[in-house]
C-alpha cells in the first residue's frame, strides 16, 4: 500500500493546493435535478473538489447545502444537486435509499453530512468502489476528524463519550437513551481540546461511529452542545455575534482507496468560521 495526504486550504476563490478543483454556481447549472430544475434555486452553491481519482472524488461542501434530498419535492439544494449536473453517469452508483416512501437515487454518495456541518464528503463512480467504501464505514476503519466549537469547557480532555443513540417516538431527532428510546445503536465519540476561549472551547471530534446527529447530542450529553446549534443548544445561549451557523466541520479523513493507497484528506476551517475564532481571540 501507499500513503498520501492532501489538504485544502480556503482563498479568496476557495483554491485548493496541489490540486485541479472545480466549482458549481447557480449560474452554471444546466441540468435538470430531481424536481423540475424551474423549482430548484442553487443559489450560492459553491463544491469544491479535494481529491479524484478513477474510483471516487472526495468534495469539500458548504454549510446551508443538504447531503441528498428528503423527498422527490425537496428544493433545498443538495450535493445530488451538484453530481447530477457533473456526473449524471452516476445516477445508479450505490443502492437508492427511501425518502419519505419514496425511492431515490443514491448517486454514488457514500455518507452524509447535516446541512448545517460543513467538511470532506465521498463520492464514488462505481459499485465496486461503493461497496468497498461503504464496509470501511461499516467497520468503523475509516477515520473521520471534526473541529466543532462548544459552549463551556469539558470536565475532561481528552474525553471518550460512549452512549447509545436512536429516536425517541416518531421524532426525527436523535435523543441520549431514555424510557421511549427506539432503535438504539451503541455510539462512541472521542475528543480532545484544541484551545480555549472565555466562554467557548474548540475541539478536535473523532466519532467512533456514524449515527444520525451523533456528535451534537454527544456534546450536548457532556454539558458542551456545539455552538450555534439550534436543535441541541440551549435556547439563549449566547453565541458569537459573526456565527451564522453550526460551528461544526468535517475537517479530516482517511481512508484506503480502492485501489489501495492508505489516502489522508484535509479541508481547513471555511473563511466564516475562521473568523470567529480570530474575534474569539
Amino acid at each position: 500500500m501507499t500513503w498520501s495526504m492532501v489538504r485544502s486550504h480556503p482563498g479568496p476563490h476557495g483554491r485548493l493546493a496541489q490540486l485541479v478543483e472545480r466549482f458549481l454556481d447557480v449560474k452554471d447549472v444546466t441540468s435538470s435535478s430531481l424536481v423540475p430544475p424551474t423549482e430548484k434555486l442553487l443559489q450560492n452553491m459553491q463544491i469544491s473538489i479535494v481529491y479524484e481519482d478513477d474510483n471516487l472524488l472526495v468534495i469539500n461542501k458548504p454549510a446551508g447545502i443538504i447531503t441528498h434530498p428528503k423527498n422527490t419535492t425537496d428544493i433545498q439544494p443538495s450535493v445530488t444537486d451538484w453530481v447530477q449536473a457533473h456526473y449524471p453517469n452516476l445516477k445508479e452508483i450505490g443502492e437508492s435509499f427511501v425518502a419519505s416512501g419514496s425511492p431515490m437515487p443514491r448517486y454514488g454518495i457514500v455518507h452524509r453530512l447535516d446541512k448545517d456541518t460543513s467538511g470532506l464528503l465521498i463520492i464514488t463512480k462505481n459499485d465496486k468502489a461503493f461497496l468497498f467504501m461503504k464496509k470501511q464505514f461499516q467497520e468503523h476503519t475509516l477515520q473521520k476528524s471534526y473541529k466543532a466549537l462548544v459552549y463551556g469547557r469539558p470536565k475532561e480532555s481528552p474525553g471518550i463519550i460512549d452512549a447509545p443513540l436512536g429516536r425517541i417516538g416518531m421524532k426525527r431527532t436523535t435523543q441520549l437513551e431514555g424510557k421511549k428510546l427506539i432503535d438504539g445503536k451503541e455510539s462512541v465519540t472521542e475528543y480532545e481540546t484544541i484551545k480555549t476561549f472565555d466562554k467557548y472551547t474548540l475541539l478536535d471530534v473523532h466519532p467512533k461511529t456514524g449515527r444520525t446527529h451523533q456528535i451534537r447530542v454527544h456534546l450536548k450529553h457532556i454539558g458542551c452542545p456545539i455552538v450555534g446549534d439550534l436543535v441541541y443548544a440551549p435556547k439563549g445561549w449566547q453565541k458569537p455575534d459573526q456565527l451564522n451557523r453550526l460551528f461544526l466541520h468535517a475537517y479530516k479523513l482517511t481512508f484506503t482507496t480502492p485501489d489501495g493507497k492508505i489516502l489522508t484528506l484535509e479541508a481547513d476551517l471555511p473563511e466564516d468560521l475562521q473568523k470567529v475564532l480570530s474575534m474569539l481571540q
